[in-house]
């Protein structure tokens, strides 16, 4: 059975996408980025900041769908700079404690709205 989950507390899709789907126990969350949710305004200049606010649109979207981020088991993270690489690591680090996701971190030559980094999450119950 397939749900979609829409989160009030993560920045509206800017495209004919959801949030998330859930597809039996597997949460497939669309990329987010740093997109504030209550005003729209964007988190961009410092990438440690950009990095958490996608983060927060990511936990918004997990806990709206009953999930944190020890339910997360893959993640995809889309670099405009690898040389951003190690301070985005940093944060992201921060919000796992153990059993790390599978991951892969790739360099796109661009994003939607301009933004330094996109992350995307699957997570299971």
């Amino acid at each position: 059975m397939k749900k979609v989950i829409t989160s009030k507390n993560a920045p509206a899709p800017i495209g004919p996408y959801s949030h998330a789907v859930l597809f039996g126990n597997t949460l497939f969350v669309s990329g987010q980025v740093a997109k504030k949710a209550e005003n729209g305004e964007m988190v961009l200049g410092n990438i440690k900041d950009e990095t958490h606010q996608v983060m927060h649109n990511l936990k918004a979207i997990l806990t709206d769908a009953g999930m944190d981020f020890s339910n997360v088991c893959k993640t995809t993270i889309f670099l405009t700079d690898m040389n951003n690489f190690a301070q985005v690591n940093e944060v992201y680090g921060s919000y796992f404690t153990s059993d790390f996701p599978a991951r892969e971190t790739v360099q796109v030559s661009k994003l939607p709205l301009n933004v330094n980094v996109e992350i995307s999450v699957i997570a299971m119950k």
